[in-house]
């Protein structure tokens, strides 16, 4: 007979505002924000506490909005590398109990503790341990959700915060999961939400006992995938990437603080958004991508995505020019956009020595030489803060000015099909 899986769910709380208080514990129990440059006060809010989270705060709003309804606000610049570095203590952590632990995002993992079980209790008591442990040895609080497939389990880690465990169980998730709005299931956006209400679906239960054939027709094979998520039959294993080669995409998307129909504002965005891009992939060390994606949300939250092959590059510049030059092709002038996004793909992990011709022609030299700038900017940041450094392009435009854009939404995938 087949073992039941144990999969556990965990999402550090706060995850950037409690590392800022646990490097100054000073900051304990007052409003504060992580944002772009403090003492200028202008930027956006890229992570608040629960302090500030109960005034009304929110993520991506301004700081001058924020100081509105928070004129004591505590207000930090991010510090990546710290995040960084306490992401990893976190991950060691969880490797005491289990070695598949799937890195979702710096502060989210998947983990597989079907075998932990037989050494350290079941799910439930494992992630007690780990929640305990992570708030003694770090400060920091994670919640953590149990279930038996991954999608329940992410689930299970939202439904209550901060600091707490969740279990959806075969026997109570229809009680529990059943009732709750279709759009907190997993890959519900405000779109897909829209079109399963015009069907009649507003539970995630309504989801699991719709028509199949309706919802494939509603919504093509994304429908069928959403209802088997539904009805807890996600048999996605937790993935350990151990390789590079594991790796198929690496991207980042941005809602813009307002809809915006300026091309060269649009541009300033496209860069801003492949600063973060091309650190990641250098950060994943995967060689350079073939192929640039982007996705663009329209005022009507309508996505269209489209991609281009591009020589191999590792480049914020090259990935910036590809994806402004994808937005000119394919959306007329005066497209009013709510979200951008680029992903890259197609990654050679086997990098040839530059050739001759290359080299005589100065391509190749070309690259190389910008390739050191921005490894040399990269440690810039890394040691002294994002914004000591910044493109004049983003320079012009204040809304960009100061902004830590790796502080939105980050995606690495092993799967392209994301929505």
């Amino acid at each position: 007979m087949k073992r039941e899986r144990v999969i556990l769910y965990s999402d550090l709380n706060n995850f950037f505002a409690s590392v800022e208080i646990a490097l100054n514990p000073t900051l304990a129990g007052k409003p504060l924000i992580v944002c772009g440059d403090p003492k200028e006060r202008h930027g956006i809010v890229l992570a608040k506490n629960e302090e500030a989270k109960k005034l009304g705060i929110k993520t991506a709003e301004t700081v001058y909005s924020a100081l509105k309804k928070c004129p004591e606000l505590q207000m930090v610049g991010s510090h990546f590398h710290e995040y960084k570095k306490f992401s990893k203590k976190v991950v060691e952590i969880y490797g005491r109990y289990t070695d598949v632990i799937e890195e979702c995002s710096i502060d989210e993992c998947a983990l597989d503790m079907t075998e932990s079980t037989q050494l350290f209790g079941n799910g439930y008591t494992i992630a007690e341990r780990i929640r305990k442990e992570v708030k003694e040895e770090l400060g920091l609080t994670v919640s953590i959700g149990v279930s038996f497939n991954k999608v329940f389990a992410k689930l299970a880690s939202e439904l209550k915060k901060p600091d707490a465990v969740t279990e959806i169980t075969r026997e109570n998730y229809q009680e529990v999961v059943w009732k709750l709005p279709v759009r907190e299931l997993l890959f519900v956006g405000q779109s897909t939400e829209e079109a399963l209400h015009k069907i009649g679906v507003r539970t995630i239960g309504d989801l699991a006992n719709v028509d199949e054939e309706l919802v494939v027709q509603k919504l093509g094979k994304r429908g069928r995938q959403l209802r088997i998520y539904a009805r807890g039959e996600d048999e996605e294993p937790v993935k350990a990437v151990k390789d590079k080669e594991d790796l198929k995409s690496i991207g980042n998307s941005t809602t813009l603080p307002k809809d915006i129909t300026d091309r060269e504002e649009i541009k300033r965005w496209f860069y801003a958004i492949s600063e973060s891009v091309a650190g990641r992939l250098r950060a994943a060390d995967v060689g350079r991508a073939n192929t640039v994606h982007i996705v663009v949300r329209n005022s009507f939250l309508h996505d269209t995505t489209c991609q281009m092959k591009v020589p191999p590059t590792a480049l914020c510049g090259d990935i910036a020019k590809a994806a402004y030059e994808l937005y000119c092709q394919h959306f007329p002038v005066g497209t009013r956009v709510r979200m951008l996004g680029i992903t890259v793909s197609g990654f050679d992990y086997h990098i040839e020595q530059m050739s001759l011709d290359s080299f005589l022609s100065g391509d190749g030299a070309s690259y190389e030489k910008k390739e050191r700038a921005e490894n040399a900017i990269a440690k810039l940041r890394e040691k002294y803060g994002y914004s000591t450094v910044q493109r004049g392009l983003v320079m012009e435009d204040e809304k960009l000015n100061g902004l830590d854009i790796r502080g939105k939404k980050e995606e690495i995938s092993s799967k392209t099909d994301k929505e």
